[in-house]
């Protein structure tokens, strides 16, 4: 839920991470523990033992060893498993996963997809901006991080986004495209139409796009710009349909009813960012956390849309 880098753009709000650079520690362990796939017993009852680094089902995955404390302590407000199964993440398909940042769901579907068969494509950010390195080293450490065990990630391919950019992956070949909470900056950037006609252009008919985003109340004004990070429900659903998008289901596992969507510096004011001051000023000790905390990570929509075969 970090804010952009600046990368002189509409607003400068490019997003650093499909999974957050802060992570919040006041979070509770979540402890989930591995899930075998589903099989057959064996004669003595017992089910077949998973390799915990080929990881076939998207509990085993989420279970990885390899992944961090810190992000593991998210995946009660995340809930990643269910996330993924809702968005018809599968066995062998092929992903595309928009500027995933840091890679926080990135290791939860490099070594599934690895394991069975699938591919996996990160449309990381286009041009990182000379004068904002963070941004650059964003990328330079995920493309490190996913090509230094292939045995686990497999070979996932980099491929940008951005205002200039080209196909995502080739044309008319993934299964599912995900946008895990970064529409908001696209909507800032003046990337929204691009973003979702590459998704269009990217999938194959019948392919879901797959859209985590933080809500804002459809009764309230319409920012286009999504300064506080949230975005209308409504106002997505018509645009992605504008784009040939059908919506074919909405959930609400990322939902959070604590959330009142009004906080003094937005989304960003909530874990696992923290913000207490405004953008680009240093953090004010003086500024009383605890009810952003008692929220917990913010209201988010969680909708599946099909490309129409």
């Amino acid at each position: 839920m970090t804010e952009g880098f600046g990368i002189g753009w509409s607003r400068r709000r490019w997003l650093a991470g499909g999974g957050a650079l802060a992570m919040a520690g006041a979070l509770s362990a979540c402890g989930r523990k591995a899930v075998a796939p589903a099989a057959q017993a064996t004669a003595t009852g017992a089910a077949p033992r998973v390799d915990p680094n080929h990881p076939d089902t998207l509990e085993a995955a989420v279970a990885g060893p390899w992944r961090t404390a810190a992000d593991k302590r998210r995946d009660v407000w995340r809930h990643p498993a269910e996330t993924l199964s809702f968005f018809d993440v599968k066995p062998g398909a092929t992903v595309v996963e928009l500027w995933p940042g840091s890679g926080w769901y990135t290791q939860i579907l490099a070594p599934f997809l690895a394991a069975t068969g699938g591919k996996l494509y990160a449309a990381q950010l286009q041009t990182p901006s000379a004068d904002d390195p963070a941004s650059a080293q964003v990328v330079d450490d995920f493309r490190a991080r996913f090509t230094a065990r292939p045995a686990l990630y497999g070979k996932p391919e980099i491929t940008r986004f951005g205002p200039t950019s080209g196909p995502l992956c080739p044309t008319g070949t993934a299964d599912v495209v995900l946008f895990m909470r970064n529409f908001h900056n696209w909507m800032g950037a003046g990337l929204a139409e691009k973003v979702l006609k590459d998704a269009h252009a990217a999938l194959k008919p019948g392919g879901v796009l797959g859209v985590e985003e933080h809500r804002a109340p459809d009764s309230g004004a319409l920012d286009p710009l999504a300064a506080t990070g949230y975005v209308q429900q409504r106002y997505l659903v018509q645009m992605a349909q504008e784009a040939g998008f059908k919506l074919q289901a909405s959930s609400e596992i990322n939902a959070n009813p604590k959330d009142d969507h009004d906080h003094p510096f937005g989304v960003w004011t909530l874990p696992p960012t923290r913000r207490s001051s405004p953008r680009g000023q240093a953090p004010n000790p003086k500024f009383d956390q605890r009810p952003y905390d008692a929220i917990g990570e913010s209201d988010r929509m969680t909708l599946r849309f099909r490309k129409p075969a």
